[in-house]
């Protein structure tokens, strides 16, 4: 008999509905399912329903829990809402690779255009926002931030001289263009920049060491010096791109904290030629919250990204579609394309068209039709549904806040000015420490050995912290703060 893929999905959805709510699989499992992993490539196959039985009764029940658990906190990992799961496997079943607009042959190219075009709505971005396109990731928008602004600065400096006749650092390469310009330094600077910032600039050939932090006070070192920032700017032969970011991923604090000060921000970048950069990788959805007064302080946190030459944001964080999907937005889109135009070969060629081959504003040529879960969700739940989520994920991590902060065994983080209220600071990360430094040592470890909820360590001010980011469409708000809680003072007792 044949193959039959709807009964495999079938048998999937069954394996998933009586998975549990747990967070991590047991330690027995993981190596049970090990010892049943193939290592060598068998000489005759095992075929198709034996290797779907060993993939779901062997594999699938070693899986961690960011998907099936609606209290997986690590990292900033969403969950994937059921039509973004159902629009990945028409993604997988019809296979399109969406690189070349093709009008006549596919519309996978008009739906991706027109997901990017809500997207944009969404975090309230204009149509002045023209170069856009989905990515894997935060990291991968970063990439495209750092090598446009690399682009653009350069440019400027070589059509100051007369220089750019022969092109920009597209063609000429790094090396030649900043020889032409007369530019010894490219560097980038930020307050607290996400890591994938380093590793974009390398991968740009500006190098991890030109990234530099100029953090405001030691309290605050999210925020960005301004002072700084213009010493910065104004070094002799030295051109910049400014990175600020939109929820910084230990605190989930704003660089800016308002539109007063990206104003400030982008004035120095026009006075000295620079390019301001936002990394929003889940930040920029603070853009989408309610306007009440429970959610001001947010919204202005986020205000004036608008503001800025390029964006970074991350769907498979709080919009809940299934990894890889990130997105990156520019006003410039010409230096879009210019960096990333795939040259010499007529058969990728699409023609004239308002809607741009795929595979010339971005890093790949093969893509995955990664826009149709986006799609998906955007028609599904609309701006008031993803408002809505959007908001439970806050009043989750502030509840959680307000029980850290009245604790006698735990220490809310991050402590900064007087009178601040930290509760209305809380984003959707809730940073926090053991008062008591032995069970602090251990704290993440003994959380996730409940295997009924999961967090990320990390340091803070060079302690040991965990972080609980709260991303997911699961989120129930009175249930999630009754078992996090639950689990936080039953930690405290076992320790004691």
């Amino acid at each position: 008999m044949a193959f039959s893929v709807s009964s495999s999905y079938t048998k999937l959805r069954a394996v998933i509905d009586k998975t549990s709510n747990d967070t991590l699989p047991s330690p027995s499992t993981i190596l049970d399912a090990s010892k049943k992993l193939k290592t060598s490539l068998p000489s005759q196959g095992l075929g198709d329903d034996a290797t779907q039985l060993h993939l779901l009764s062997d594999i699938c029940p070693a899986f961690n829990g960011p998907k099936t658990s609606a209290n997986y906190y690590g990292f900033v990992t969403g969950g994937v809402f059921p039509i973004a799961e159902v629009a990945d496997n028409i993604v997988t079943a019809f296979d399109q690779s969406v690189q070349v607009h093709l009008p006549d042959q596919s519309i996978s190219t008009f739906v991706e255009d027109g997901a990017l075009q809500m997207l944009a709505e969404l975090v309230k971005l204009g149509p002045e926002w023209k170069g856009k396109t989905f990515t894997t990731g935060a990291t991968g928008s970063n990439i495209l931030g750092l090598a446009c602004g690399r682009e653009t600065i350069l440019n400027s400096r070589l059509n100051n001289l007369g220089e750019c006749g022969n092109g920009g650092v597209g063609e000429l390469g790094l090396l030649a263009a900043c020889l032409k310009a007369g530019v010894k330094e490219v560097q980038v600077l930020t307050s607290m920049g996400h890591s994938s910032l380093s590793k974009a600039a390398s991968v740009v050939g500006i190098g991890r060491s030109s990234v530099k932090n100029i953090p405001r006070s030691k309290e605050e070192p999210w925020k960005m010096d301004l002072e700084a920032l213009e010493t910065e700017l104004k070094r002799g032969g030295v051109v910049s791109i400014v990175a600020i970011s939109a929820g910084e991923v230990n605190t989930g604090r704003f660089a800016t904290g308002g539109l007063a000060v990206v104003k400030q921000i982008r004035e120095l970048c026009d006075a000295y030629g620079a390019w301001l950069h936002v990394d929003g990788a889940f930040g920029l959805f603070a853009r989408s919250l309610p306007e009440t007064p429970e959610f001001q302080n947010h919204i202005e946190s986020a205000a004036g990204l608008e503001l800025a030459d390029s964006i970074t944001g991350d769907c498979h964080k709080l919009l809940n579609v299934p990894y890889d999907c990130g997105v990156f937005f520019t006003r410039c889109a010409t230096t879009l394309s210019d960096v990333f135009r795939n040259p010499n070969a007529a058969y990728l060629s699409g023609g004239d068209s308002s809607i741009p081959s795929p595979l010339n504003i971005g890093l790949e040529n093969s893509r995955r039709f990664r826009a149709l879960p986006v799609y998906a969700v955007l028609c599904s739940y609309g701006k008031k549904g993803l408002s809505e989520m959007f908001a439970r994920q806050v009043q989750l991590a502030r509840a959680v806040a307000e029980y850290l902060e009245t604790s006698p065994g735990y220490e809310l983080l991050p402590r900064t000015a007087a009178g601040e209220d930290i509760i209305q600071e809380t984003y959707m990360v809730t940073l926090f420490r053991a008062k008591d430094e032995n069970i602090n040592k251990s704290l993440v470890k003994s959380i996730n050995a409940t295997r009924k909820m999961y967090v990320s360590g990390t340091q803070w001010e060079g302690k040991p912290a965990s972080r609980i980011a709260i991303s997911t469409w699961k989120v129930d708000v009175e249930r999630d703060t009754a078992l996090i809680t639950s689990i936080l003072e039953s930690v405290l007792e076992s320790s004691s």
